[in-house]
């Protein structure tokens, strides 16, 4: 059974590790550089909120929404053209990382729009009344105070984005995942699939173990 794992193997193996982290990686970062803001602007703009304008939430809460609606084997052949115009290609790691961020920044947003629903509202009514600035309500208290569940919010995704990186190998995304469905599933080599999907769940435990320190760790502060 373990024939096939010759050192070639093994390093394929390696490469496809490396390309997933990649793609989990970046498009993580760029999704929460993204949906943050979102997220904040979501709930500044919400009712009862600091900037609170119906228009404008309806509006992102709409996009947010018919973004995180579509299943994501559609979104990856729906935005090909505009993967093409970022990457210049519809194919491989670099192109996976378009589709992965765009499903990734919708889901932050909800994730941190909830976490600053949480904050003490009457943290917010003290800060107006000593004068604050939104700009100071935003990084001095509503950021602050929630980060413990932003910072698990970001964690769910960046498990999420792992589940969704191995999709995008079906369709020549680079990663784990393609690795699975040549050489798994086209080639008939079980074993192969097997230590793919094994890898998956220990990259994903060491991803959910590092965010549950991280948020122990803020909530104690």
């Amino acid at each position: 059974m373990w024939d096939n794992f010759s050192p070639a193997m093994l390093e394929l193996f390696a490469g496809s590790l490396w390309e997933t982290l990649l793609m989990v990686g970046i498009s993580g970062v760029a999704g929460a550089l993204i949906g943050i803001p979102l997220g904040v602007l979501l709930r500044l703009t919400d009712q009862g909120g600091v900037l609170q304008h119906a228009g404008v939430n309806r509006v992102a809460g709409g996009i947010v929404n018919a973004v995180r609606s579509t299943p994501f084997i559609i979104l990856l052949v729906a935005i090909i053209p505009f993967t093409r115009l970022v990457t210049g290609s519809s194919i491989g790691t670099a192109a996976a990382v378009v589709p992965l961020t765009l499903a990734a920044a919708p889901f932050i947003a909800r994730l941190v729009e909830t976490s600053l629903r949480e904050v003490d509202h009457g943290l917010v009514e003290a800060a107006l009344a000593m004068g604050a600035t939104t700009r100071q309500i935003v990084f001095k208290v509503l950021l602050p105070e929630a980060l413990p569940g932003i910072v698990a919010g970001f964690t769910i995704t960046l498990v999420s984005l792992t589940g969704y990186s191995a999709m995008a190998g079906a369709i020549g995304g680079g990663g784990l995942g393609d690795l699975g469905i040549r050489y798994g599933y086209q080639r008939f080599l079980p074993e192969i699939m097997l230590a793919v999907v094994i890898v998956l769940i220990a990259f994903v435990q060491a991803v959910q173990s590092a965010g549950d320190w991280a948020v122990r760790r803020l909530s104690h502060k």
